[in-house]
């Protein structure tokens, strides 16, 4: 099977670009980073990147008039790198139509809340203050809306009667790594179809029958 071309854009450090190299460099992802993008340029995930051998480009949201005109800056350079699908990263900014209509269909990103609950920033510290029980992360597909789009895969994390907000968001982010690594490489098998809101994945494994509760039944 020939690897899919992807681009990661972040504008951060760059851990979950981190984990996706190294299930790359392992054999284990049916894709090459052929592309880092940020609008950052001392972005910690453009140097994990090049110290990888993988090609970088930084673009200054900052010398743009409008969000529009940025997103058709990125978009050429991703075009220009043939990229196949689009992996959001940590990249803090909110994508137009601009961007979602050159790749539809074809942007991921990940969130560390159980879609639909708790979109947008300071998820951690929401999930806490509202007394849940769980949390955990969502890789979707990207629409128009916040972190509105079709669900790929989720998992989730008991929430701890000590946590606070760094706790959680530690153990939040070994999962992140984990699991978007899968939506990727469940793309590159061409085993995603979007129904709707649905995402439908061909020839899933089975999950267990079995309720989390917490804290647990005595």
């Amino acid at each position: 099977m020939p690897k899919i071309r992807i681009a990661v854009l972040a504008s951060g450090r760059g851990s979950n670009l981190q984990s996706i190299i190294e299930e790359s460099q392992a054999g284990r992802l049916d894709a090459e980073i052929v592309l880092v993008a940020s609008n950052k340029a001392d972005a910690g995930a453009l140097e994990r990147a090049g110290e990888a051998g993988i090609a970088t480009c930084a673009i200054d949201h900052r010398q743009f008039k409008n969000r529009e005109d940025f997103d058709r800056e990125m978009v050429a350079a991703l075009r220009e790198a043939r990229v196949d699908l689009v992996i959001l990263a940590g990249f803090m900014r909110l994508l137009s139509n601009v961007f979602i209509e050159a790749f539809p269909h074809r942007i991921m990103n990940i969130h560390p809340s159980l879609l639909p609950a708790f979109p947008g920033l300071d998820v951690q510290r929401k999930a806490l203050e509202y007394g849940a029980r769980f949390s955990g992360c969502t890789v979707h597909f990207v629409d128009g809306g916040l972190d509105t789009g079709p669900i790929i895969i989720q998992a989730v994390v008991p929430i701890h009667e000590d946590d606070n907000e760094e706790s959680l968001s530690a153990r939040i982010l070994e999962q992140e790594h984990r699991i978007y690594p899968r939506a990727i490489q469940l793309f590159a098998e061409d085993r995603l179809r979007i129904e709707g809101r649905r995402v439908r994945i061909l020839n899933p494994d089975r999950p267990e029958d079995r309720a989390l509760i917490n804290p647990p039944l005595s």
